[in-house]
């Protein structure tokens, strides 16, 4: 009956838990409860979006394609699902930190104890002044267990709990960068694509005119100077192709290595269709609200549960100041002989209880309490710039995303304008009212004119990917 009276303060101690409670932080937050984005227009916050493969709202099967491949392949994600496989582990052993170790030992002890004299019944008699040697020998197990007293051990798995979930986070940010930059560089390859289809066609219309210009002065009812100009007008269009072929290069290049393959490997997969076409996103985009979004972004939770690790280990720090109680324990079978290990009577057991206590550190423990303190607050401010910033970047994408689609409105009416002009002259051709090179020349505005559309269209989806990284989108 004494045993459970005994205990009632090693169980009151075992209840304690050093170091601050983790609360959540405190944060920025938009300025009343339930706001929307403030650079949002129409009903785009009435829902949120769905968090996964957002992509396939652009209705490109190539793209969707090259997803699936870079999410299983790219050499950046598998870094990040390494990171969090450590994690784990490291989760894994804090756990069986806290249990008993346990060993098989094999034990041989030899000793010659001076001015120790053993007598015939086994007793010690030092009178005599001389030496004797003594053999130990055994075989068994031992175990050592360090009673978690203060809850510095419970802190330790509280913290590598939260790292695990941090590096699970980081996983879902590094989907989510790479699925944005795919979708953006497939973007700007289809846009180089169209755009270097409609410069040669505007080259050839703008060589035809030099043509007929040629022959128009060889004929004395054309200038010089007409000439030039429109051979000027002919290099300017030659010397606007190398470039667009350069960055669409690029962007095959960059679409390759990051679905994990060398460079030309995906040439046959992305090479341009008879109508290379740029994606388009849809005609209304839900982005949910700023408090949704501090709760989807990756970013965000891992910087928050990185804050929940480092007050967890304020905890750890805290329960290094106190005593520890640790037990050790060796059960086995020896004796003074090699022959006491195979005899099962001489069981020998030993129990070492040992408390200890660094009481006079000349003050490293609170010094590895302010330092793990430090480190906390440090955590909390990078939470709170992450969820500035998270906030700065879907304001930023939104407006962007807003007067994109203002410029494609605008470039679609200029080119339907010089369509109608094309249009037209080629009705005064046919009617003999213009000459041939004023139809090449309308023609070749109108080229113009749909190679700004397709930059401007190119541009506008791309802030939409970029809306979509912001509001943490792609992550599975």
């Amino acid at each position: 009956m004494r045993f459970p009276f005994t205990a009632l303060p090693l169980l009151a101690l075992a209840a304690c838990t050093s170091g601050p409670d983790y609360r959540g932080p405190e944060a920025a937050r938009p300025a009343t409860p339930g706001a929307q984005f403030a650079r949002a227009s129409g009903d785009s916050g009435a829902q949120a979006p769905a968090a996964a493969a957002w992509w396939t709202t652009l209705g490109d099967p190539v793209l969707d394609t090259l997803e699936t491949r870079a999410l299983a392949a790219n050499p950046g994600v598998a870094a990040a699902e390494a990171r969090m496989r450590q994690a784990r582990a490291s989760l894994r052993s804090e756990r069986a930190n806290a249990l008993p170790s346990t060993n098989a030992s094999a034990l041989y002890v030899h000793a010659t104890v001076p001015g120790l004299d053993l007598n015939d019944s086994g007793d010690s008699d030092q009178s005599g002044g001389g030496s004797e040697s003594l053999n130990f020998y055994n075989l068994g197990f031992d175990a050592s267990w360090e009673a978690d007293l203060w809850g510095g051990k419970r802190r330790g798995v509280e913290a590598a709990r939260a790292q695990l979930d941090a590096a699970q986070a980081d996983v879902a940010d590094a989907q989510v960068s790479l699925t944005a930059e795919i979708a953006q560089a497939y973007v700007h390859l289809r846009d180089r694509q169209q755009r270097i289809a409609l410069a040669r066609d505007a080259l050839a219309r703008q060589r035809e005119m030099l043509r007929l210009t040629e022959q128009r002065h060889a004929q004395g009812t054309a200038s010089a100077l007409e000439v030039e100009r429109q051979r000027h007008l002919a290099e300017q269009a030659d010397a606007a192709l190398p470039p667009l072929a350069a960055e669409r290069d690029g962007y095959l290049n960059a679409l390759a290595t990051l679905a994990g393959e060398a460079p030309g490997a995906l040439d046959g997969m992305l090479a341009a269709p008879s109508a290379a076409i740029v994606p388009l996103p849809p005609a209304q985009v839900a982005v949910g609200d700023p408090a949704e979004l501090l709760k989807r972004r990756p970013d965000v939770r891992a910087a928050e549960r990185r804050f929940a690790a480092a007050t967890a280990k304020i905890g750890v720090a805290e329960a290094a100041r106190f005593p520890s109680l640790s037990f050790m324990g060796l059960i086995g079978i020896g004796g003074t002989s090699p022959g006491d290990l195979v005899d099962f009577d001489k069981l020998a057991a030993i129990a070492m209880p040992r408390l200890s206590w660094s009481f006079l550190d000349f003050g490293r423990n609170a010094a590895r309490v302010g330092q793990a303190e430090g480190a906390r607050d440090e955590a909390a401010a990078h939470y709170r710039q992450a969820v500035l910033d998270a906030l700065r970047d879907s304001e930023d994408a939104l407006s962007r995303f807003g007067n994109g689609r203002l410029s494609v409105a605008s470039a679609a009416r200029s080119k339907a304008s010089a369509d109608r002009t094309a249009a037209l002259t080629r009705q005064r051709f046919e009617a003999g009212a213009a000459t041939r090179i004023q139809l090449l020349d309308a023609e070749r505005q109108s080229l113009s004119a749909a190679q700004s559309l397709s930059q401007a269209t190119a541009a506008m989806t791309a802030d939409y990917i970029a809306l979509q990284k912001a509001l943490g989108l792609g992550w599975r």
